[in-house]
C-alpha cells in the first residue's frame, strides 16, 4: 500500500503539468480565433461632397434682424455654423442705414459717427476677418445699403449733412421707394463717398473681397430730376430736358449709363490698391433690375468690370424661381465672369422649407451654376440640418 501510494504521488505532478499546458493551449487558440471575429474593418469614410470646391457657396449676414455681430462669441458661432454648414464665403456687412460696421473716419468726417453705435469701442469687420481666417472661410464686404442713405428717414444723416446729395423726383421730392431714402448715385460727390469708403475698407482690412448690393450701383427709375442730374443731361442733349416719362427707354439707358460708368471707375479705384480683392455686386434680377433701379448688370459681366455676379433670384415657389432664374441665365453671355444665383432663406418669420431649398439648388445645378448665395445667416441658424445633409450631395 505504501508503494501504490508512492507511484502516485510521483505520475500526479506529470499528469497536472501535461493538462495545464493543453488549458494554456486551447485559451490561446480561443483568444485568437475570437479576435478574427471581432477585427474592426477600418475607418468609415464620410461621402465626398458633390459641389464644386472652387465654386462660392455664400451667405450674407446683416445687423437686421440678427445678432450675430453684436460681440466676439456671437461671431465666432456664427463663423462655426457657417462652417458646418458648407458656406465658404461670408458677405458682411459694413455699411447700411447711414452708418458703418467698422470705425470708419469717412463717415465720422460726413455725419461725425464714426460706427453704428451698438458696436462702439469695437471692429466688428476684423473680428470676422479673424474668425472666419481661423477656419479658412473667406469674407467679403457688404455695403448693403449702397446709394441708399436711410429707411423711413427722410434721408438721414447723410441727406441732413448735404441736402444737394438727394435723388429728386418729377415734384422735387426726395425720391422713396419701397421705404428706402435714396442718394444721387450720378453726382459726382456721392459717388466719390462711395469709392472713398471702398477704398477705406480695402486698404484698412485683409477682406477678400467688397460687394454691392441692389442698391449699389442704383437709383429708382422715378430720379434723375434732381437740378445737378437735369443739368447734365442737357449739357449732352443740346439743351433738352429729360423725359417726363421716367420709363422712356432712352431716358433709362442714359441714366444706367452714368450708373455703369461709376461701377467702371470704382473696380478700378478698388483694384489699384489691391488687385487679388474679388469685386462683385448682387443686383435685382434682369430686367427688373434695369426697369425699375438702373442696373445694367448684362453689361457689367460682359465687360468683365464684376469678378462676379450674384442676381438676387428671391422667388417663393420653385415655379416663379425657376422662371426668374431662367431669365437670368439668357441674359448671361460672359461665362469667364461666374454667376451666382442669390437664394431666400429666411426673411421675417419666412424660412424656406429644406424641399424647397433642394428644388432651388438643383434648378441651379441643373442650369450650370456652380453655386449661390443664402439671404440671410439667420435661416442657417435656425435650419442646420438641410445645409448639413442635402446641400452638400446635390449635383
Amino acid at each position: 500500500m505504501p508503494k501504490m501510494l508512492t507511484l502516485r504521488s510521483s505520475i500526479f505532478p506529470i499528469v497536472m503539468g501535461r493538462l495545464l499546458v493543453l488549458f494554456l493551449l486551447s485559451t490561446l487558440l480561443l483568444s485568437s480565433g475570437c479576435k478574427k471575429k471581432t477585427t474592426s474593418p477600418g475607418p468609415i469614410v464620410p461621402p465626398t461632397p458633390a459641389w464644386d470646391p472652387n465654386a462660392i457657396r455664400g451667405v450674407w449676414v446683416t445687423t437686421t434682424a440678427s445678432t450675430a455681430l453684436d460681440n466676439r462669441d456671437q461671431i465666432k458661432q456664427m463663423v462655426t455654423n457657417c462652417k458646418a454648414a458648407g458656406i465658404n464665403h461670408l458677405f458682411v456687412v459694413v455699411y447700411n442705414n447711414a452708418r458703418t460696421m467698422y470705425p470708419s473716419a469717412v463717415m465720422n468726417s460726413l455725419i461725425g459717427k464714426p460706427i453704428l453705435e451698438r458696436f462702439s469701442g469695437r471692429d466688428p469687420l476684423q473680428e470676422c476677418i479673424e474668425e472666419a481666417r481661423a477656419v479658412g472661410l473667406k469674407v467679403h464686404a457688404w455695403f448693403e445699403y449702397g446709394f441708399s442713405s436711410s429707411y423711413n428717414a427722410a434721408g438721414g444723416p447723410i441727406v441732413a449733412a448735404k441736402p444737394q446729395w438727394a435723388a429728386r423726383d418729377m415734384a422735387g421730392n426726395l425720391v422713396v421707394k419701397n421705404g428706402f431714402d435714396w442718394l444721387n448715385g450720378i453726382h459726382p460727390e456721392v459717388q466719390q463717398f462711395m469709392i472713398n469708403l471702398f477704398k477705406e475698407v480695402v486698404s484698412n482690412y485683409a477682406v477678400d473681397g467688397v460687394q454691392g448690393d441692389d442698391r449699389l450701383p442704383a437709383m429708382p427709375t422715378i430720379g434723375g430730376y434732381d437740378p445737378y442730374t437735369v443739368s447734365l443731361y442737357q449739357s449732352e442733349n443740346a439743351g433738352a430736358s429729360p423725359p417726363t416719362a421716367i420709363n422712356d427707354a432712352g431716358w433709362i439707358n442714359w441714366r444706367a449709363k452714368k450708373l455703369n460708368g461709376f461701377l467702371k471707375r470704382l473696380r478700378q479705384e478698388v483694384k489699384t490698391i489691391r488687385p487679388p480683392v474679388h469685386f462683385t455686386m448682387s443686383p435685382s434680377p434682369y430686367p427688373f433690375s434695369l426697369n425699375e433701379y438702373l442696373q445694367d448688370w448684362p453689361t457689367w459681366v460682359d465687360s468683365a468690370w464684376v469678378d462676379a455676379v450674384f442676381p438676387q433670384c428671391y422667388r417663393y415657389d420653385i415655379t416663379a424661381y425657376n422662371t426668374v432664374l431662367l431669365q437670368q441665365k439668357n441674359n448671361y453671355r460672359n461665362n469667364q465672369v461666374p454667376l451666382y444665383p442669390g437664394i431666400i432663406l429666411k426673411s421675417g418669420t419666412y424660412l424656406a422649407s429644406p424641399g424647397f431649398l433642394s428644388q432651388m439648388v438643383q434648378s441651379n445645378r441643373n442650369n450650370g451654376f456652380k453655386g449661390e448665395a443664402f439671404f440671410f445667416y439667420e435661416g442657417i441658424k435656425d435650419g442646420p440640418a438641410w445645409f448639413q445633409g442635402q446641400y452638400p450631395f446635390i449635383k
